[in-house]
């Protein structure tokens, strides 16, 4: 006689000896033999059955689990979308840094369901960009002397050692690609000015050769340390000034650390990096000099 097909999503088969010309799909499980439920992927013993009614329990309830880890899965991702929408909008400057919203106005203007929201915020507010205020509402940070003075102190101390790694694993290829690069910005500033172009190169030249020194390191800690304190250096940014004399300022500085690491001379590097960091420093502070 045959059996009656369960309600089951496509995926692996679900067999037993009592009807050795049938399967059954089911999700995660497969079950086979006289009654053994095995792993799917990896073909291991999970548990033993009593009979296929039993069985068949059995795979439901693997399959409400392996439901229940997709919906946890899904909310995080939602919830990891909702934390790089609400920077992103930040970056933009579309959220002015030091506003104040309410939760209903993110929602609205991001268009993001409340629930991976908060998750986001709840992040954010860890990682130091939002303080939330219970009943009343979300602040944005305005970056200011101490967070500006603590951010980059906390780069000089990373950023200072990796370079002198980097200046001896560099392949030298990279080291030339980001000074033709460097070069090529140079040039074009010179000729042109600060276009749009160029500033988009800009920021891409400014986290190509930082993350580049970072990654030498190879500690997962250290990158995910620096990915958050890259949102701070963002957020500082984001009122500094940008003009044709500081920019090149800043991309010379590039230059020195490039080429001591082109010399395979990791004290000179790690020194132009501090240099170049102290000055980015000033530069984030609003001090500039007439010379």
């Amino acid at each position: 006689m045959a059996a009656r097909r369960p309600a089951s999503s496509p995926g692996y088969r679900l067999r037993a000896a009592q009807y050795p010309g049938q399967s059954y799909p089911c999700k995660g499980p497969l079950i086979t033999g006289n009654a053994i439920l095995y792993d799917g992927t990896a073909g291991n013993v999970l548990e033993s059955c009593l009979d296929i009614s039993d069985a068949r329990s059995k795979v439901a309830q693997h399959d409400d689990q392996s439901d229940g880890a997709a919906g946890a899965a899904a909310g995080q991702r939602l919830g990891d979308r909702a934390y790089t929408r609400i920077l992103e909008t930040l970056f933009e400057r579309k959220i002015p840094a030091g506003a104040f919203l309410s939760q209903g106005d993110l929602v609205e203007m991001l268009q993001i369901p409340v629930a991976p929201l908060r998750d986001a915020l709840k992040l954010l507010e860890a990682e130091g960009i939002v303080i939330i205020h219970s009943r009343s509402g979300i602040q944005f940070v305005k970056p200011g002397f101490e967070l500006t003075r603590s951010t980059y102190q906390f780069r000089s101390i990373l950023e200072r050692a990796a370079t002198g790694v980097y200046a001896q694993t560099a392949d030298e290829a990279d080291l030339a690609e980001l000074e033709r690069r460097h070069l090529a910005v140079i040039e074009e500033i010179e000729r042109g000015g600060l276009t749009d172009l160029v500033r988009a190169d800009l920021e891409q030249l400014e986290t190509l050769l930082h993350h580049s020194i970072i990654a030498s390191l190879n500690n997962p800690l250290i990158d995910s340390s620096y990915k958050r304190l890259h949102n701070y250096v963002r957020l500082i940014r984001l009122d500094r000034k940008v003009t044709v004399p500081l920019v090149l300022q800043s991309l010379r500085e590039h230059m020195q650390v490039i080429l001591a690491c082109k010399a395979r001379d990791p004290e000179a590097a790690a020194a132009a990096m501090q240099a170049h960091l102290a000055s980015a420093l000033q530069r984030g502070l609003g001090l500039y000099y007439g010379y």
